[in-house]
């Protein structure tokens, strides 16, 4: 067995990369800190979300499924934010560069708009 066999075999199944972010604007506006609770979406749900929106609001779409905290689809959110949907209620909460930024969040997470691989170079 290779040594880098050994070393995937040993390992313990990784948890999902996740990370708390603040939203400025919204912090001021509402007196307090207003922090999102993101975590990684895994193959599945990427390939899920690109094949069901194929471009199509993805960005609010990852946003909604990368945001575990707050409720991004709680009736009271809605309510106050007089939307049909969450989509809608995103729209309404957040600017579209707020929208850009936290799907990126959500993305960087999950392993894309980073450098996830290191080039080896030859002795």
């Amino acid at each position: 067995m290779t040594e880098v066999m050994e070393l995937l075999l040993k390992a313990a199944m990784p948890d999902l990369p996740s990370k708390e972010i603040k939203i400025k604007r919204l912090s001021d506006i509402c007196g307090g800190p207003v922090v999102f609770s993101l975590k990684a979406l895994t193959f599945s749900q990427v390939a899920e979300l690109k094949e069901a929106h194929n471009g199509d609001n993805l960005t609010l779409h990852i946003i909604l499924a990368g945001v575990v905290s707050p409720d991004l689809k709680a009736k009271e959110l809605l309510a106050k934010y007089n939307a049909a949907t969450p989509l809608e209620m995103l729209k309404k909460m957040l600017l579209p560069g707020e929208l850009e930024d936290i799907s990126r969040e959500v993305e960087k997470l999950s392993g894309y708009r980073s450098s996830t691989l290191e080039e080896i170079k030859k002795k």
